[in-house]
């Protein structure tokens, strides 16, 4: 039997394969939606893969469960889960057996109602388990993913009851020894607090995370959903296409309509995701474009800032830059919304540079507007009379921002103040200048 671990650093996100070595047969768990690595472990070990597990479903990524299924795996998701392609239902009780081991559900409601954790048995004993976005190493998964829904708040605190007692009732009763490997590590806002490490035990968990220790249901419920990190706007929409299932991700990347030059653009709608990085951009950019730089949070802010009904266009420096953006497009489901995707070297509009000093004398000349998240502001505030909007909010509220002076962008590094200072030239084009802090932050 062996173990692999496959990690999307991008998403922060970890599935499994589990190798019956005796069989040859392939398992996997909470798969990506490149289906590419996983077939390379089953070809490195003259092995099949035969089943697809999904632990629930997915809000953060795209799964590859029904482009497996295509290929003759059986699909096995808890019969809570209103999937909408062929599958078998894999609840407590039921088992997959093979020749070296068993794998068991358990049903773990807390972050969705059709969670399960799956506990890996080998010669009798419990080896491992899967809790997918039950437990985290340091964390459990957040309850409020299903924020949609009319009843949200009634449900947030619902599904967080149910989190208390799954993990009271099915984690904390297994032994000490048990490996625990979840579906998310540190960087995901599938959770407020996760460790950087991949994997633990159930007992150094029942030591050190904060769910699992002693406390009344109210007193975890109001922790659990307390300052949780902002909801992206593609999470809903990934929720959906998971029910579904997604086409093949090699067929979709390669269907991303390209062009060999700029394309007109027809739409004062339609957003232009350029990727290229800043400076590059701030010399010469297309109207109406958002920087949203390659980085290693690219589809969380792509997914944040394009809506999902929304198509865009989307330039880069080169055609290398386009076939990785597109494929990470691809891993959230946006590849379906690009509209062309280009290679630009310039543009007709560019940026021009803040005057530091000037702004360090005047700092009321200018209307200062701190893009970060709720819980960096609350922690540290670096210009009190700025205007917080963090950038995930920012598209929606763009008419709180004052036009009567000049307008200074800052998060805390750079990355998410080139992104909103774009937006905001863009929709402000003709009543504000509008200025990016950008690295500078830090002489402040």
């Amino acid at each position: 039997m062996k173990i692999e671990q496959f990690e999307d650093k991008y998403l922060s996100h970890f599935s499994y394969a589990i190798l019956d070595e005796q069989d040859r047969n392939v398992i996997l768990i909470d798969p990506s939606r490149d289906t590419g690595p996983y077939y390379q472990f089953a070809r490195e070990h003259d092995a099949r893969i035969t089943a697809v597990i999904e632990t629930h479903s997915h809000a953060d990524f795209v799964s590859s469960h029904l482009e497996f299924a295509k290929a003759g795996a059986a699909v096995y998701v808890s019969k809570d889960m209103p999937a909408q392609y062929v599958h078998s239902s894999f609840d407590e009780g039921n088992s997959i057996n093979t020749s070296e081991f068993t794998l068991k559900a358990i049903n773990t409601p807390g972050h969705s109602n059709d969670s399960i954790s799956v506990i890996l048995e080998a010669e009798g004993k419990d080896i491992a388990i899967f809790t997918g976005d039950t437990l985290f190493i340091g964390d459990v998964g957040r309850p409020d993913l299903r924020k949609t829904q009319k009843n949200a708040a009634v449900l947030r605190e619902d599904l967080a009851r149910k989190m208390y007692h799954s993990l009271r009732n099915k984690i904390l009763p297994l032994a000490d020894d048990v490996i625990v490997y979840p579906a998310h590590g540190a960087g995901s806002l599938c959770g407020k607090s996760l460790s950087k490490a991949n994997s633990s035990t159930i007992g150094r968990e029942r030591i050190s995370n904060w769910a699992l220790q002693e406390s009344s249901e109210n007193d975890f419920i109001e922790k659990l959903t307390s300052s949780q990190p902002f909801i992206p706007a593609y999470f809903p929409y990934d929720v959906e296409t998971n029910l579904e299932g997604a086409p093949s991700f090699r067929e979709s990347v390669a269907a991303a309509p390209r062009t060999d030059s700029v394309p007109p653009i027809v739409s004062s709608e339609l957003w232009i995701v350029d990727s290229r990085p800043e400076g590059i951009f701030k010399k010469g950019h297309l109207p109406h474009s958002v920087n949203i730089m390659e980085g290693e949070k690219f589809e969380t802010w792509l997914g944040s800032i394009i809506r999902p009904q929304e198509r865009f266009l989307l330039a880069g420096e080169n055609e290398e830059q386009l076939d990785r953006l597109i494929r990470r497009a691809a891993s959230i489901g946006y590849e379906k919304l690009i509209e062309k995707a280009f290679v630009l070297n310039e543009g007709p509009v560019s940026t021009a540079p803040l005057n530091i000093e000037d702004f360090k004398k005047n700092k009321d000349h200018y209307t200062i507007v701190d893009i970060r998240n709720t819980a960096e502001v609350n922690e540290k505030k670096i210009f009190e009379e700025a205007l917080t909007i963090p950038l995930p909010e920012l598209r929606n509220r763009i008419a709180e921002v004052p036009v009567d002076k000049p307008i200074v962008v800052h998060c805390a590094a750079g990355y998410r103040s080139a992104a909103g200072s774009s937006i905001l030239s863009a929709e402000l084009a003709d009543k504000a200048v509008v200025y990016d802090l950008g690295e500078t932050i830090k002489d402040f």
